[in-house]
């Protein structure tokens, strides 16, 4: 009996290419500017660097109540969420007020479904690793917060501390990280901005996550270690050391908000 034939594998040279494929570049942050202010961070790990204040960007990662307060997604998963704004809010406080000072791109970013829930998928809602009913995203767990991680319920607001002032823009994301299906890269490249400062709640997953998409797209991050919390002390302090490491694979550290916001605020 003759073998069965394999189905010829598909030359790569005929494939259509997306526009991806085609027009890398265009999907990679633009260069920074060479004129204007320019910020020296000379504490910042694993070396120096120098943020060109026209092309730099504060984001603010996921500030919600839904991770910040009691009856909402963070509490859901049992965390204790008193922790968070104890440890990250007076240090993002400080960024944001000299990135308004200094009148920096200002980003806001929630973890943020659509009503309908067409932007979550059941593996995220339903699978198997999820919560318990009563626990899961678009329900209510606590009186007053509203759906669990729904734009537009109270407990999907951001905490009033560190809350956008008119002209910042607030980014409703679907998934951990902010460039999937929200818009992110082509906002930052049509403002040219090429470095950014990151703040927010959790650093090991959405702030990192956003960190490496970043990274793969060219844009130069720093994170600043006070004004980011995780609700496992050392899941934060092993993304600080990866972040850094190997002569920063991922960005750069600042241990320090204050001088990240002297640096901001001197720049010349």
């Amino acid at each position: 009996m003759a073998p069965k034939k394999r189905p010829a594998a598909a030359k790569a040279s005929s494939a259509k290419k997306s526009k991806i494929e085609e027009e890398p570049e265009t999907h990679f942050a633009v260069p920074p500017a060479e004129k204007g202010p320019m910020a020296t961070l000379p504490e910042s790990l694993p070396k120096p660097v120098t943020l060109p204040l026209k092309s730099t960007a504060l984001i603010c990662i996921d500030f919600q109540k839904d991770f910040m307060s009691e009856g909402g997604f963070g509490h859901a998963l049992g965390n204790d969420v008193t922790k968070l704004s104890e440890e990250c809010l007076p240090g993002a406080q400080v960024l944001l007020a000299a990135a308004r000072e200094k009148k920096l791109l200002v980003i806001h970013t929630k973890e943020a479904h659509r009503e309908d829930l067409r932007d979550c998928c059941d593996m995220k809602r339903i699978g198997p690793r999820c919560p318990p009913e009563g626990k899961r995203i678009g329900e209510v767990l606590q009186e007053g917060m509203g759906r669990l991680l729904i734009d537009g319920s109270p407990g999907n607001e951001i905490v009033d501390v560190v809350k956008p002032v008119d002209g910042e823009v607030v980014l409703c994301k679907p998934g951990k990280g902010a460039f999937f299906l929200t818009g992110l890269n082509q906002l930052l490249r049509d403002r040219g901005i090429s470095h950014l400062i990151f703040c927010g709640v959790t650093t090991e997953v959405c702030v990192q996550v956003t960190m490496r998409e970043a990274n793969d797209r060219g844009y130069e991050c720093v994170l600043v270690e006070d004004s980011t919390a995780s609700y496992i002390p050392k899941f934060k302090a092993a993304v600080i050391d990866m972040v850094r490491s190997q002569g920063g694979i991922v960005g750069y550290t600042m241990e320090r908000a204050e001088d990240v916001a002297k640096a901001l605020k001197s720049a010349a």
